[in-house]
């Protein structure tokens, strides 16, 4: 048995560490929607790029609070909790992660479409 929670305690603070670094990522995102935004209104001056920086830090918002819930469980897990990690607990690992990784590819798209409008942009 403590062999089994040797091993569970182990892959939980991996969870936790590897959690952490999509929460700063997201958070660092976040702050970076603050400066497309601002070149959006300064510069662009264009509803759709507005409209898609809503919806992105929308879900950032959402996923980040999704987030938040699910380390408090990791927290509580590591230091109450009995069960063995099992492949359920790695394939809901998994999936939290899939869901992170869609939004950084949404996140690129945004950040590369923007960037293309901005080449088309000349000094004067």
């Amino acid at each position: 048995m403590l062999k089994v929670d040797k091993h569970r305690r182990i892959c939980i603070k991996k969870d936790v560490r590897e959690l952490e670094l999509w929460m700063l990522s997201l958070e660092c995102f976040n702050d970076e929607l603050d400066y497309f935004e601002l070149l959006e209104k300064q510069l662009i001056k264009n509803s759709s790029i507005s409209n898609t920086i809503k919806v992105i830090r929308r879900k950032n918002i959402l996923l980040m609070a999704s987030f938040c819930k699910y380390e408090q469980e990791l927290k509580i897990e590591l230091e109450y909790g009995k069960t063995e990690y099992d492949e359920a607990k790695c394939i809901g690992h998994n999936q939290k992660r899939n869901r992170y990784l869609e939004l950084m590819s949404d996140m690129r798209s945004f950040k590369n479409d923007t960037f293309k409008i901005l080449k088309t942009y000349r000094r004067q």
